[in-house]
């Protein structure tokens, strides 16, 4: 039975993306077999694994829009790690759910009950909006992991996105839980960070991951060689900081 975590952030530039990429790798390299969907249409994710979006012939759009079979586009990017790529048609998404018959929040949910392959987890990376993408996302997870990123906005940008988990647990999916908050992009060196880092901890100390994921630039130099930093550079501070996010996810089964 596949356990499905959304990465969502109505906020950009958290971490959403790396996050999706190397916790999926990390799980991988622990031998689980894990899905990535990649649900943001500018296909950032597909290309931290190496695909070129502008050359697939089928994504996520064609199995949301289309009613494709969601087993013909996956795709095997790395031992144990499948992928499901985006492209930017994506994007259009929300106004042409509205002119279908049925319920456009569980187009998703409805197409993974098509797997075939089994999965240990479903990595969903989400677009940075509360928009039909993401609630299709939260609709379809079992749980929701929250990267935040150490700054001054962090705290409002949680209370959007618990006021969204909210509001999917009363309409579509009670089920639904928090995987956990992950701080991201985390400097030592910065007082904010520091506040920040403890306010979080403070306020969902049971749901915060003890791992802190630190600015390094192993990242975007991995990102550029469409590698997730795991494999590109598996010593760097950041590739063990995922691995040890992923032992905690691990460590969840037991829950």
């Amino acid at each position: 039975m596949s356990k499905i975590i959304a990465i969502a952030n109505q906020k950009g530039g958290v971490g959403k993306t790396t996050t999706s990429i190397n916790l999926g790798a990390a799980l991988a390299h622990f031998d689980r077999k894990v899905l990535v969907i990649d649900m943001d249409p500018q296909g950032n994710c597909s290309r931290g694994f190496g695909v070129d979006i502008t050359l697939i012939n089928k994504s996520i759009y064609d199995v949301l829009n289309n009613g494709a079979d969601i087993n013909t586009v996956i795709r095997k990017v790395f031992k144990n790690l499948d992928l499901i790529p985006s492209k930017l048609m994506l994007a259009s998404i929300d106004a042409s759910a509205s002119n279908k018959n049925g319920d456009p929040f569980t187009l998703l949910k409805d197409a993974l009950m098509g797997l075939k392959k089994e999965y240990d987890y479903i990595i969903i990376d989400c677009p940075p909006s509360l928009a039909l993408l993401t609630l299709n996302a939260l609709v379809a997870a079992d749980s929701i992991l929250i990267p935040v990123q150490c700054e001054y906005f962090a705290m409002e940008a949680v209370a959007q996105i618990l006021s969204s988990v909210s509001r999917i647990q009363a309409s579509h999916n009670p089920n639904l839980g928090i995987e956990g908050f992950l701080l991201t992009m985390f400097d030592s060196k910065s007082r904010l960070c520091i506040e920040i880092s403890m306010q979080i901890r403070s306020l969902f100390k049971e749901t915060t991951f003890l791992t802190q994921i630190p600015r390094n630039i192993s990242v975007p130099e991995s990102n550029a060689k469409g590698l997730p930093v795991t494999l590109y550079r598996p010593s760097s501070t950041s590739a063990m900081a995922y691995f040890s996010l992923a032992r905690e996810v691990i460590d969840h089964e037991t829950r």
